[in-house]
């Protein structure tokens, strides 16, 4: 009965402290590090018709944004099967089994113990003279050195494993920005290839019958030995040009093999130019100040930020004493029958406090450490904002100037065009040698392939654009399947913990 009344007074008492336990902190107040980029972005005021209103980035998931079939294909499967990106899933699966042990010190440990003993005492030691065999039984309920957090360093640890958690699910949806924009640049690449192997095989496919024209009239005495070699050179030219190409093609394949997780990945050729692709939307770069709510590096760097200034807490709880609890509640007896009677209960209870009075310097060094990894955190905050806002314009710039580049390419192509058709004429008329007609049509085929490539660059440009303002990230969730559907998520959570 005693030990009941005990019991009844004892548990508000724990109650009460493990509550006053758990509301100090001495972490540092968290304040986000104002943003050392400027608050626009930059715009060149002679073609402003390059910054026209748009959507925001942020609400167009990815699959909303690259609307081409087969480039959506290519995406899901790169964000279901990449190993990469599965090794990114793991950390944040790590991360939270780290935050589940770190909330699970702020809990007593409670366990149920059961002893027995039985020993024999030599004759010699006992009053009677005689030797004695002694039993003990025991059975109780106990709590193992829980340690009262009065100081918030158990909280300030659990604190920062919640920050690294979260940091390492942002970093998983920076890994498959990445992913996405290293397959969109993959497939744009190989679109612009089999383009310029198509432009390379018709031009090889030209000048193999014009060298066939050229040896018929070498043979008839109609042209001369400059004449073939000339032709030939062409040949040689482009059929150097279509062995390049594949193998670039072939390189470019296997790159797109690993991105997707599929090696030995095979795509025929579209057969359509890229300038037949669906167009991407032109989007408005916003202000600066929304890269911190949009892009997930920039939000994953805050969260350790985060956990760094709630590590300093955790150090400065060194300087404190730690207080834990012992304590046990149970029955005893020496006979195992007689376990459950009365009279055998027993109880103990064991607080202990420690302070360390001399250390050599280590609870401050571990302090400076923590406050040095804060500095450091916020460096790599503030480098991050610093080239997020690089990015938004490098595309920027990148879109404007390579829009003005494609137009001079065009106007180029088609005068390059009219060269190589009178340069022909002439040399029929036998007005110039063959070499007018050599330089224009290696020149005609250097400006379609250039003119490819400025197709390419613009694309990519809109693409880092849309990447580098955080766009692809809505819907992209770690614990659900990647696909291009209506069935995607509006916006993504962490795992429940």
């Amino acid at each position: 009965m005693a030990f009941r009344v005990r019991a009844r007074r004892l548990l508000p008492g724990l109650i009460g402290l493990s509550v006053l336990a758990g509301c100090t902190s001495l972490a540092p107040e968290y304040k986000r590090p104002p943003a050392p980029i400027p608050a626009q972005f930059p715009v060149d005021s002679t073609h402003p018709e390059e910054y026209a209103e748009g959507p925001a980035a942020a609400e167009l998931a990815w699959a909303d944004y690259f609307t081409e079939p087969g480039l959506q294909d290519l995406i899901a499967r790169a964000l279901a099967n990449n190993r990469d990106l599965r090794t990114a899933l793991l950390r944040i699966e790590e991360a939270r089994a780290a935050y589940g042990i770190s909330r699970a010190e702020r809990a007593p440990t409670i366990g149920l113990g059961a002893d027995a003993a039985r020993s024999r005492s030599a004759a010699d030691f006992s009053p009677a003279g005689q030797a004695t065999v002694s039993s003990q039984y025991q059975l109780g309920v106990g709590v193992n050195h829980w340690e009262l957090d009065f100081w918030g360093r158990i909280r300030s640890l659990n604190d920062a494993a919640l920050e690294t958690y979260l940091a390492t699910t942002e970093a998983w949806r920076a890994a498959s920005l990445l992913l996405i924009l290293q397959v969109a640049d993959g497939y744009l690449n190989l679109r612009a290839l089999d383009e310029r192997i198509d432009l390379a095989e018709q031009a090889l496919a030209t000048r193999t019958e014009s060298r066939r024209v050229f040896a018929r009239r070498y043979e008839v005495g109609s042209a001369s030995r400059l004449d073939l070699t000339q032709a030939d050179l062409l040949q040689q030219q482009a059929q150097a040009l279509v062995q390049q190409l594949q193998l670039e093609r072939s390189a470019q394949m296997h790159a797109l093999g690993v991105w997707v997780g599929e090696p030995g990945l095979q795509l025929p050729p579209v057969g359509q130019p890229l300038s037949a692709m669906a167009p991407w939307r032109e989007l408005a770069p916003g202000l600066p100040s929304e890269l911190l709510q949009n892009r997930p590096d920039m939000i994953a760097a805050e969260h350790m930020l985060k956990a760094a200034n709630a590590r300093i807490g955790a150090a400065r709880a060194l300087f404190f004493p730690r207080i834990a609890l012992t304590g046990l509640s149970g029955t005893a007896s020496a006979e195992l029958d007689g376990l459950f009677g009365g009279g055998t209960r027993v109880w103990s209870f064991a607080p202990s406090i420690s302070l360390p009075l001399f250390d050599g310097g280590e609870r401050r060094a571990q302090l400076e450490l923590t406050e040095v990894r804060r500095d450091l955190a916020v460096t790599h905050y503030e480098n991050t904002i610093q080239n997020a806002f690089r990015d938004v314009a490098d595309a920027l710039a990148a879109r404007q100037w390579q829009q003005a580049r494609l137009a001079t390419l065009q106007a180029t192509e088609i005068t390059q065009a009219e060269r190589a058709r009178l340069a022909n004429r002439r040399y029929e008329a036998g007005a110039a040698r063959y070499f007018e007609v050599l330089d224009a049509e290696r020149d005609l085929l250097a400006t379609q392939q250039q003119l490819v490539l400025a197709h390419q660059a613009l694309l990519i440009a809109r693409l880092r654009l849309y990447n580098a303002l955080g766009g692809g990230s809505t819907g992209l969730d770690p614990a659900a399947p990647a696909a291009p559907s209506a069935q995607r998520q509006t916006h993504s959570t962490p795992r429940t913990l």
